[in-house]
């Protein structure tokens, strides 16, 4: 945490120097912006006062730059164990509401296939009546036949009147399956937005577990230069060239691009002596 402080303090020292370089550049740069206020003479002068400030601003800038990364990665390595299990729980949340986003849209669906099915059914059923009663007035007209005829004439008052009910409902369903569309639009964009806070979150946290990683790398092998340290020297005390150790090239992860060579060895094994080599 000291080192996370340092780095923080650092920042505030920068920012600091930044906005005092950048109020003292200020009046160099209206001046350039308005030539005919510099005096005759001085357009050099002010113009190199002007580069070295900015000059120095913008190398500040550079430093924040890099900086800022180093401290948020420095942080979320200290706080690695609760952040993990806030990102952990918090996939497991979006996860449960996907699962119940998408069992109330499998309600939905079905329900609307329903009203679909029912409303069509209905309507084509009432048509078909309707069709059926008129059929049969015409075809009692034309026998003659009085009696049938008034009872197809009753029949098709009754087939229209049912018709007009079943148009009344399927105008009604219309409405309802219309309101089911737009719930189900709804509940896509939940899910969608579910499915992507989770990814969101999935790769917050693998790129988490990825800095964790290239720490413990670090430390693994700054472990393995330590033995192969001793191993060097002990190989120079008894009158042996480690040959093997020569192509040593272990790649080093994280901030900082470069990788442990054979002269690393041999410089840690240069600090060992006999008693440091016969504590096992």
């Amino acid at each position: 945490m000291n080192e996370i402080q340092a780095m923080k303090d650092r920042r505030d020292q920068l920012i600091s120097e930044m906005e005092t370089l950048q109020a003292a550049l200020l009046p160099y740069q209206e001046a350039l912006e308005n030539p005919e206020t510099i005096e005759q003479g001085r357009e050099r002068e002010v113009r190199d006062q002007y580069n070295e400030r900015k000059r120095k601003i913008d190398s500040l800038d550079m430093e924040l730059y890099r900086l800022n990364p180093k401290i948020h990665r420095s942080e979320n390595l200290a706080n690695r164990d609760t952040l993990m299990a806030d990102y952990i729980s918090d996939m497991a949340n979006w996860a449960a509401d996907e699962i119940e986003l998408n069992t109330k849209r499998q309600s939905l669906s079905t329900r609307l296939e329903e009203v679909r099915q029912q409303a069509q059914e209905e309507i084509a059923s009432a048509r078909q009546a309707e069709t059926l009663a008129a059929t049969a007035y015409a075809q009692a007209v034309a026998w003659g036949d009085v009696e049938s005829e008034k009872t197809a004439s009753s029949d098709a008052q009754k087939a229209a009147k049912n018709l007009t009910t079943a148009t009344e409902q399927y105008r009604r369903q219309q409405l309802i399956i219309t309101a089911l569309e737009q719930e189900l639009v709804t509940v896509d964009r939940h899910i969608t937005e579910a499915q992507e806070e989770h990814q969101r979150i999935e790769k917050n946290a693998l790129h988490l577990a990825h800095d964790v990683l290239e720490q413990q790398w670090n430390e693994a092998a700054q472990a393995l230069l330590d033995v192969g340290g001793k191993l060097y020297a002990a190989s120079r005390m008894i009158n042996r060239d480690p040959i093997s150790l020569f192509k040593l090239d272990i790649p080093q992860q994280g901030e900082n691009f470069g990788s442990w060579k054979w002269g690393d060895l041999a410089d840690r094994g240069s600090q060992h002596r006999l008693q440091d080599l016969l504590s096992m």
